[in-house]
């Protein structure tokens, strides 16, 4: 992974004639991204798409979710889970949550994303208030009880190596704009929680 990209001198940034603004007035509503963080089994998947039921079926927002898993299997098939690959892995949903914001579209990220510097990268690449950090506060041992696919039990006998939470960290939001106690709340209590706060920011 290399964190100082130089982009070819030829290259040249194209500015559209259809811009973001003309996209926020004909879709009604702004475009932000609402990045769900949190340990393998805190809800973060599951909460993501029930927000964006809410706000794709109740309030007509457009809306669209990058799903950790899913995007390994395509944008991110060639990485690994090393540290440089995991800061890659990140940084590439960054920008590609920048390009869908810059298309009207409400992004919602499920991703560990284990480390700050990574999340601050993220944040640092759109306009304050447009990077909603919202973290998944679920006990490690709640997760653990949720594991279907066995990887905290593999991650303990070290079949899984540099598992986050068991041994690789996980460092928690210092300052996320929304905390949701999944591991004590309901999947509908969370997701309105996180719709209440849209509301009282006039992002909806």
């Amino acid at each position: 992974m290399n964190n100082n990209i130089t982009v070819n001198k030829h290259i040249r940034w194209h500015k559209p004639t259809v811009t973001r603004e003309r996209r926020h007035k004909k879709n009604k509503h702004q475009s932000f991204i609402l990045w769900f963080t949190g340990l393998s089994g805190a809800g973060k998947s599951t909460l993501a798409h029930r927000v964006e039921e809410i706000l794709f079926e109740d309030i007509d927002c457009n809306t669209f979710v990058l799903d950790g898993d899913n995007v390994r299997h395509g944008l991110c098939a060639d990485l690994g889970f090393s540290l440089d690959d995991r800061h890659e892995n990140i940084r590439r949903i960054g920008e590609m949550s920048k390009l869908f914001m810059q298309a009207g579209v409400i992004t919602l990220t499920a991703f560990i994303s284990p480390f700050r510097k990574d999340r601050d990268i993220v944040r640092s690449m759109v306009e304050e208030g447009e990077f909603i950090e919202i973290y998944c506060n679920t006990p490690l041992s709640v997760c653990e009880e949720r594991d279907v696919k066995g990887l905290y039990q593999k991650a303990r006998n070290g079949t899984v190596r540099e598992f986050t939470g068991i041994s690789s960290p996980y460092e928690e939001p210092l300052k996320p704009e929304i905390v949701v106690q999944t591991g004590e709340r309901s999947l509908d209590e969370c997701a309105f929680q996180v719709i209440d706060y849209l509301k009282q920011h006039s992002k909806i």
